[in-house]
Formats: C-alpha cells, structure tokens, sequence
C-alpha cells in the first residue's frame, strides 16, 4: 500500500484542533453554575475543533477501505487489533494513574474515573456498549470507529466490489437521513445517522481514487457533502457554550477538510516526500487518547498552583503529551503491533523493520 504521508499530517492537525477545542472551551452543563472558560479570548474560535473529529471520521472513511481492499476478514480484523489496541493498553492506564494522582474538578463533565473492573472492561475498547464508564471521554469516538470496522468487515466477507461498495454507501445514506424518523430505534446504532455521511464520504473518495470518471460516485459524494453540512449545523446549535457561536465557520472549515481529503485522494499529493510527516501520523493517536483527561489534569493543577497563564498551560501541555505519543510510539507500538498482528494471523512474526504498515492505522 502506497503510503500518503499528507494524511499524517492531516491527522495531525485534527488532534491538535481537538486539544485546542478542549483545552480552550470548557462549560459546565448541570444549570447552576456560569460557563467557565479556560482561554475566553480564544474561546470562540478554538470551539471549531471539534470539527477535528468529522475530519477523522472523513479519513478513516477512506484509510480502512484503502487497507481492507483485497485482504481477508482475518487479515483486516488483525491490522485493526495491532494499530490500535497496544497503544490503547498503554493509554488507558496512564489516564487512570494520573486521574487518580492529579484529580480534578469544573470543566467538561467527565465520566468518573475508572475504577476496578472498569479498567478491564475499558482496556477492551468496549466499555460504552457495555455502559461502563470511560477512563476518557473523548474515548467515545472509539466506538464509532469501531462499529465502522464492523461494517466494513461485513463487506470484506461479501467480497469487495466497487460496485458494491457504492451500492452500499448509497443505502447506508438513505439509512442515515431516515434514523432521525425512528428515534431510539436500535437500528441507529448500526446506521450512526449523525457521522456516517463522513465514513461514507471517505469510502467515496477512494473508490473515485480508482476511478474518477464515475458520475455516480460523484453525485454520492455530493449527496455525502449536503448531508454532513447539515450535521454540522445541527451539531453547532447543540453546542450552546455561553456566547454566540456562528455556524457559517464550521460550513466553511468542512468544506476545506472535504476539499484537501478529495486532492489526496486523487494523488495531488502522491509525491510529496516530508519525512516528518510520517512522525506526524505516527503521534497522532496515541496523542488523542491522552491529551483531554490527562491535559486537564496537568493544566489545572499547574494553574491552581502557579497562576499562569492557561494558554502557555495548554501548550506546555500539548509538547508533553505528544513526547509522551513518540514513546508510546516508539516503545510500544513499533515492536507490539506486529506481534499482535502476526498472532491474529495465526503465523510467525516477520521480522520487518517499523511492522507491517503502521501509518494505515485508522482513528
């Protein structure tokens, strides 16, 4: 698999858009207390990160068909178990150390920290369909992800066709604009009416980057875009932080993300050769598990202690934490993930330098 290395740095960008939105906006949601912000300066513009998390989906969209296309379901399941599981390990209980030694109050509405069995139940990936609490939650999107990876599996076992595919998106679309009429329908936890259009979007993508000339991939495409703008709006009204929040940014910076994803796909950036870039990729998850749980814990205390600044805080913040991704990954995802990978596969580990494709991993 031909490596894009602009989707690492892309990647990157979007976890750094997340952290600033986190790190910048805080408001407490219980009716009593006054929103509290962290950098009210910033505030109103530092809340578009949230968009960071529609891109994700956008990319993971178009990386896990890109790493599913001719494999088998065991050969995809083991990728997916070896790129994202021993990070995860070693995430989750660095959250729950430092939750517990660097316990804090006010900001976002944090599950409690987990505890016991619930450490077990979280290192699976699994704890919000099992309704535990999360060590994070900004592990929420995990599940997402993951019933995606299902998904996909589904149409690995049927076998990969683009013209199944496109079929398939086209239903899971329709799906996804019909679940708001059938609230709490269990259904809609296999639709994800409120993100699919962006898996379905990156899907899109990599089948026009086979073929470009098929209008009907187009007009998917299109119908994807119309339906996420929508999903935009409505998620920047349900913000409700305290001040005015205009959605005609968030419309614009979709469009952007939109934009850049469709290049990539289309080999404009097939030649680009920044090395850096694949160190950019390479911190990005681990850095997103980590840096809201853990980046309020340090910034608060800091702050209570010292006074300073939040805005030096949260930067202080964001170098720790990605030096503690390149750790992460270096000393535990580099010799772990072909491990994993080979086991799954049920074969003896080939002892190739970096493991088998690292930068494929998903979200």
């Amino acid at each position: 698999m031909k490596r894009l290395r602009a989707l690492d740095g892309l990647r990157l960008v979007c976890a750094l858009a997340v952290a600033g939105f986190h790190y910048g906006v805080s408001w407490r949601l219980d009716g009593v207390h006054p929103p509290a912000y962290n950098m009210p300066d910033a505030a109103p513009v530092l809340i578009y990160g949230f968009l960071g998390v529609e891109t994700f989906f956008l990319i993971s969209g178009f990386v896990i068909m890109m790493s599913a296309w001719n494999r088998t379901v065991r050969e995809f399941f083991a990728s997916r178990a070896a790129r994202l599981y021993p990070a995860f390990w070693v995430c989750v209980l660095l959250t729950t150390v430092v939750a517990g030694l660097l316990p804090i109050s006010g900001g976002l509405p944090f599950a409690r920290v987990a505890e016991g069995t619930d450490v077990l139940v979280n290192l699976t990936m699994l704890a919000e369909p099992l309704n535990r609490p999360l060590a994070d939650t900004v592990y929420w999107t995990l599940w997402y992800e993951f019933r995606f990876y299902l998904i996909v599996a589904c149409l690995l076992a049927g076998g990969l066709t683009d013209r199944r595919v496109k079929i398939f998106g086209a239903g899971w679309l329709v799906a996804a604009l019909a679940m708001p009429l059938f609230p709490g329908a269990l259904l809609g936890e296999v639709v994800m009416p409120g993100f699919a259009p962006y898996f379905i979007a990156g899907m899109t993508m990599f089948l026009l980057r086979r073929n470009r000339r098929d209008p009907w991939l187009w007009l998917l495409l299109a119908g994807c875009y119309l339906v996420s703008l929508q999903r935009v709006e409505a998620r920047v009204l349900d913000l409700r932080p305290g001040f005015a929040v205009p959605v005609w940014p968030a419309l614009i910076m979709l469009t952007v993300a939109y934009v850049i994803l469709l290049a990539i796909a289309l080999g404009a950036t097939d030649n680009l050769r920044l090395r850096w870039l694949g160190t950019a990729g390479a911190l990005t998850y681990p850095f997103y598990l980590l840096h809201q749980r853990i980046g309020y814990s340090l910034i608060r205390t800091v702050r209570g202690e010292t006074g300073w600044d939040a805005g030096v805080l949260a930067a202080g913040a964001v170098l720790i934490l990605l030096a503690t991704a390149w750790l992460i990954h270096r000393f535990v995802e580099r010799p772990l993930a072909p491990m994993v990978d080979a086991a799954l596969r049920g074969r003896r580990q080939r002892h190739v330098a970096g493991g088998p494709a690292l930068h494929m991993r998903g979200v």
